[in-house]
């Protein structure tokens, strides 16, 4: 290609039926427009190669998006959260806050954190076999995220029914075109949020905890320009719930979906539990959490051999590249046992996922409780995806445990 070409549909106005399996508009995107543009100017990618390429270059494509998202958003606590995380900013503020968070997800903070989930697991299980079933993903795939990320940031058990919904909602106006509800709900989240985790930052001010293992105490800590101002340790603890929450319950939930449909697929994980990491890294291939990135041309540039004149925003169509098949073998199949398996859910280069092994992790052990308990296991209605361009997750799966075992 030597131009950019118009794209044969929009993300702001999706085709019918792309909710449902956006992946066939993804293969048509990628074969007639890979490099194409959009109505507003902007570039949509769909290639593998051209997302790596983009992902790795930091000088010259930028995370920030105070342009984008001054006019989306306006003056409003959704701007503000935001434009603070360290996923929406550039080095250097960028580099000093993930310093921060990898250093708290060390080996020995995640080692404790898996000790724990497993019995927790254990006790979801326990609700939903005595339940006779359910809702897979209200009473399993989202409550277990929510667990890990409240026990991280020290949110005592009896405050953390509200975080869920927090999330949802301040994801929900990431959306292309949010309507004017989800904005307001977006605002008022931000906004309880905020006013929660001021009082929980007092305390542990008054009380720190052990900072190889409280996250945010380790995000308070620091002297200097290496210190996070009160703004910025708010939204980064927003952050980190909804960058943890939302991946997790999805990739769970996607998970449990294709197990479900799937006999062939889950014969095989119960006759080889290592087959689980493998598993989760092609779910995390075949049905990408977070379908799309954004980045913006700091200067004149080329992708491909296509000019981007400088100031274009760029989305990058995770869900399409993770099907390309000039970068995987048949990626329209699902194939527990891929290797290699070079997808990009979590991202690439400097701004790659913090959190990766974690959501791994959590899915790996979510996984195995799960077919440890119910070998044999039907969907009990169709499962209905979320309306959602960017994330891609089920709004509901209900299930039911053909053979319950405590095996």
């Amino acid at each position: 290609m030597t131009r950019a070409v118009p794209a044969p549909w929009s993300l702001s106005d999706p085709p019918d039926g792309f909710f449902d399996d956006p992946f066939p508009f993804y293969r048509q995107l990628r074969e007639e427009a890979p490099i194409a543009t959009a109505p507003d100017g902007s570039i949509l990618l769909s290639r593998h190669a051209d997302l790596s390429a983009v992902y790795r270059d930091a000088a010259a494509f930028s995370s920030d998006k105070k342009v984008e998202f001054a006019p989306k958003y306006g003056d409003t606590p959704l701007f503000a959260h935001h434009t603070t995380s360290l996923v929406f900013n550039d080095d250097p503020y960028h580099a000093r806050v993930r310093k921060r968070l990898v250093g708290a997800l060390n080996p020995r903070a995640l080692a404790v954190l898996a000790e724990a989930l497993g019995p927790y697991c254990g006790t979801l299980l326990d609700r939903f076999a005595d339940a006779g079933g359910g809702d897979a993903i209200e009473n399993y795939a989202a409550a277990i995220p929510v667990r890990v990320i409240g026990d991280m940031l020290g949110v005592p058990e009896h405050d953390r029914g509200p975080l869920r919904g927090w999330s949802l909602a301040i994801l929900g106006a990431l959306e292309p075109q949010p309507s004017p509800e989800r904005l307001a709900l977006g605002n008022t989240a931000v906004g309880d949020f905020s006013a929660y985790l001021a009082d929980l930052i007092e305390a542990r001010h008054r009380a720190p905890g052990d900072p190889e293992r409280d996250l945010l105490t380790r995000l308070i800590a620091g002297e200097g320009d290496a210190a996070l101002t009160p703004a910025e340790l708010i939204h980064n603890a927003i952050f980190l719930l909804n960058a943890g929450h939302e991946t997790t319950s999805n990739l769970i939930g996607s998970a449990l979906h294709i197990l479900a449909t799937r006999a062939d697929v889950r014969r095989t994980l119960i006759a080889d539990d290592a087959a689980v990491t493998d598993f989760v890294e092609e779910v995390l291939r075949f049905e990408s959490p977070n379908q799309l990135g954004n980045r913006r041309a700091l200067r004149g540039t080329q992708i491909a051999g296509v000019p981007v004149a400088a100031g274009t925003q760029i989305t990058l169509v995770i869900g399409a590249a993770n099907r390309d098949p000039a970068a995987f073998d048949d990626p329209e199949t699902f194939d527990p046992c891929r290797t290699p398996n070079r997808h990009l859910a979590f991202g690439a280069g400097p701004h790659q996922c913090a959190g990766l092994t974690l959501a791994r992790i959590e899915a790996r052990i979510a996984i195995a409780a799960w077919l440890r308990r119910f070998p044999d296991f039907e969907l009990a209605r169709p499962a209905r995806w979320q309306r959602r361009v960017r994330f891609r997750g089920l709004s509901a799966l209900e299930i039911r445990p053909a053979s319950p075992s405590n095996i």
